[in-house]
């Protein structure tokens, strides 16, 4: 099975982005053909500076292989270095109902809060299926709110090939498992939209910092606290194994130990957990080639099969000239 995923770089990757998406999206390379977008086309929705969206790419490509994306296994790739795509994406909006791109989430959203909302926004739908359907996906893991975005791609592929016959692959969602809590630093979820995130690899004195400043209630260093409603406790199990939680468990049932601790438990865990992906990041940013060299090759395999799809549309649809009478 193909499986497909993208994530925009819209800034430094963190703690809530690692446990509720990109540690899964990784583990799905050992067992299936993975194909992995940089959606760079999509972040012009949010992103106006050159330059940042140029860093934020690159800093995209070295997080996600050294958090263990493995080229070998997984084709990596820019979302821009695939012209196909937007090939695709237009004549998909040719048989898009207006109607359906209404009812999407993202235009809803800022419709409602009287935001105005550019074409880009409104049509992300559509750029979205193409991504999926150039490489004849069969499996996209997707968090619950992105569910709506297959659905739209199903119902794009399926009015294509009642139009032109059978031409696209269908794909199905797998919710990704969400269940692991992140908290940000102000106990709500982790998100950049809310300014409380922790990020995989700022520095160490950062990243401590803003440990030490996740929000905690007014017990006492004396008194019991309760680890199944705190959420530095719930970070600290997103790094520890059983023995560990059920040792910190224990200790703030009995009481005499201040949240100060706990949080330099989690500041410990974390370095622990992140510190051969941190090692293997250093090195991959002193040799950029290689980096570069890896994103090439990603994009030259991904052409290869979206070539493939796209001529097969075009054919299906009318354009091209290989059905004309000599």
């Amino acid at each position: 099975m193909r499986v497909l995923s993208g994530i925009q770089p819209t800034g430094r990757f963190h703690w809530g982005n690692y446990f509720g998406a990109i540690k899964q999206y990784i583990d799905l390379q050992d067992n299936d053909q993975a194909f992995y977008f940089i959606a760079d086309l999509h972040a012009l929705t949010t992103i106006r500076d050159a330059e940042q969206l140029r860093q934020n790419t690159l800093d995209a490509a070295l997080d996600l292989l050294a958090l263990g994306l493995d080229p070998k296994q997984a084709t990596l790739f820019r979302q821009s270095d695939i012209p196909e795509v937007t090939s695709l994406t237009w004549i998909l909006m040719t048989i898009t109902q207006m109607s359906l791109l209404e009812k999407c989430h993202a235009y809803k959203d800022k419709k409602a809060k009287g935001i105005a909302a550019d074409a880009g926004l409104f049509t992300y739908p559509v750029l979205m299926a193409a991504d999926i359907l150039l490489y004849d996906s069969d499996l996209v893991p997707v968090g619950q709110d992105q569910i709506q975005h297959i659905e739209v791609t199903r119902d794009l592929a399926q009015r294509f090939n009642m139009l032109f016959g059978e031409t696209l692959t269908l794909p199905n969602s797998r919710t990704l498992d969400t269940s692991a809590k992140v908290p940000g630093t102000d106990g709500e979820k982790m998100s950049k939209s809310y300014g409380n995130v922790i990020e995989i690899f700022e520095t160490p004195k950062k990243q401590r910092k803003k440990v030490m400043s996740i929000k905690t209630d007014s017990a006492a260093l004396e008194d019991p606290k309760d680890p199944d409603n705190c959420a530095v406790f719930a970070l600290y199990q997103l790094f520890a194994d059983e023995t560990q939680q059920a040792e910190l468990a224990a200790r703030y049932r009995a009481g005499g130990m201040g949240y100060g601790e706990a949080k330099q438990a989690v500041h410990d865990a974390a370095l622990e957990y992140f510190g051969e992906a941190r090692e293997r990041r250093e090195q991959l940013a002193a040799d950029l080639d290689t980096v570069h060299d890896i994103l090439a090759e990603g994009a030259r395999k991904a052409r290869e099969k979206g070539k493939e799809v796209l001529e097969r549309v075009q054919s299906a649809c009318g354009l091209g000239t290989s059905h004309l009478s000599k």
